[in-house]
């Protein structure tokens, strides 16, 4: 095994031509990736917050536009989308610090949200990963979850922003209004406690569900009116109201998170047997916080973490010692990189991970040199069936090899490597040179075949790429 290629391929996002010979100590080479904060993104395509906003309102209020805005609304959100998904592509084939990119790619898998879903993410889904996996992919895991839970990405694609507490003064005005009885909405509470922090089998139960999704009530989205967003008071002008009395956020404005005192569910509750005083938006916090520093997530989080990092099914000592390293350090996601790092099974010739789609185009882009993407790499990784930010589910997109290696999906490689090996920048590249990226014994059938001047060049690229031994990292 070529360890150097094991600390580019596994831990990093695909090996670049020439690369390897100039890493002396891979472990101390992605160890000083760890170092120096997290890397910004290009500003090039990122939108403000602004423009996100208008976005999401335009989504949010079609029956009062003609055609024409719609079409125009419609445009604008594929535009925005699209250039949010560029920009963090072209992060992770540029980036000089590739663990640490690996790192956000996991991290907002783990706490993901899908645009493919609810419409409503897709203009927040690119600030959703820069605004709350980013900044924290080596800081604490509480302060990730804290702030996942409080981006309107999350509070839309789980629905929280729509949970009422059932005895709130919201509910009550709501009801006696309009005669709708809105209530509680458990979805958020529910993956917070299978998906995000304790596991399936982490000890909770479904009273422990509904306890949870009251103590969240009133986290909700400000900037886009709903219930319990007050029209101006006083003297202060009604223009811009809505006919209901809400206030109609003005145009260019941002969206963002609000506790809304008048949706919290009044009243003590109880999580996994600790009681939350009615205290607004510190019991949620407090409720969060807990449940991010409990046991099971440590346990589960580590599963996760080694699952990626070393196998499908990898060694319960190797989880055990990450979990350890997570629970020692309350949580401090560099500490934890750290140990993935001098965690030996990492670094067993015999533990392999298949390249999910996603990361076999990234390493095939980094291959090739690559600093920045065509504008239809967002479309190429939806016909590969793992678009950026849309899994099929809360449970984020799959990482065991029998989810991607399916006739279908090896199908999909290799018309693209076909695709790609007829590129004119691709075309200039010795197909030998690709040899220096996948790690191959020597022997193996792949060193004569790339080296055979009878086959046309393109053909020994789109081999390269789309054989056996790239599949692998």
């Amino acid at each position: 095994m070529d360890v150097a290629l094991r600390a580019l391929n596994r831990f990093g996002l695909g090996a670049r031509r020439g690369e390897r010979q100039r890493i002396s100590d891979p472990r101390g080479w992605l160890k000083a990736q760890l170092d120096g904060g997290v890397p910004s993104l290009r500003a090039g395509d990122i939108p403000s917050p602004g423009a996100i906003g208008d976005a999401v309102r335009g989504l949010r209020m079609p029956g009062q536009r003609d055609e024409q805005e719609r079409r125009e609304a419609r445009r604008h959100l594929v535009e925005l989308s699209t250039g949010e998904a560029r920009t963090a592509l072209e992060a992770r084939i540029s980036s000089d610090r590739p663990f640490v990119e690996r790192l956000v790619a996991f991290w907002s898998n783990h706490l993901c949200v899908s645009s493919g879903s609810k419409i409503l993410v897709a203009p927040l889904a690119g600030s959703y990963e820069r605004d709350v996996i980013r900044p924290h992919v080596l800081g604490r895991f509480e302060d990730m979850v804290l702030a996942s839970a409080k981006h309107p990405a999350m509070l839309a694609y789980l629905d929280n922003f729509q949970s009422i507490g059932p005895s709130s003064p919201g509910a009550r005005i709501g009801q006696r209004n309009n005669g709708a009885k809105r209530g509680l909405n458990e979805n958020y509470a529910r993956e917070l406690l299978e998906l995000h922090t304790l596991g399936v089998n982490g000890g909770y139960s479904q009273t422990d569900v509904q306890e949870l999704a009251r103590v969240l009530t009133g986290w909700t989205i400000d900037g886009i009116g709903g219930p319990g967003a007050r029209a101006p008071q006083g003297n202060q002008p009604r223009r811009g109201n809505g006919a209901n009395g809400r206030a109609r956020p003005e145009p260019g404005s941002a969206i963002g998170f609000t506790f809304r005192e008048a949706l919290h569910e009044p009243g003590t509750k109880t999580v996994l047997t600790e009681r939350y005083k009615e205290d607004g938006l510190a019991e949620g916090e407090d409720a969060i916080r807990a449940l991010c520093r409990h046991p099971s997530t440590a346990k589960f989080v580590a599963t996760k973490l080694a699952t990626h990092f070393i196998s499908d099914d990898p060694p319960a000592a190797a989880i055990d010692r990450l979990a350890r390293a997570f629970r020692s350090s309350d949580g401090d996601l560099k500490i934890v990189a750290r140990t993935l790092i001098e965690e030996p099974d990492a670094w067993r010739e015999d533990a392999r991970k298949f390249r999910t789609p996603q990361d076999w185009f990234i390493a095939v882009m980094r291959a090739f040199g690559a600093n920045e993407v065509n504008p239809n790499a967002p479309v190429v990784l939806r016909q590969l069936r793992q678009p950026l930010w849309s899994p099929p589910s809360p449970k984020g997109f799959g990482d065991a090899m029998q989810e991607w290696a399916d006739p279908d999906s090896l199908l999909n490689r290799g018309e693209l490597a076909r695709t790609i090996s007829r590129q004119p920048a691709v075309a200039a590249v010795d197909p030998r040179s690709l040899l220096d990226v996948v790690d191959v014994p020597t022997g193996n059938p792949l060193h004569s075949l790339i080296a055979d001047a009878s086959i046309p060049a393109p053909e020994r690229v789109a081999l390269a790429i789309a054989g056996p031994a790239f599949q692998w990292r």
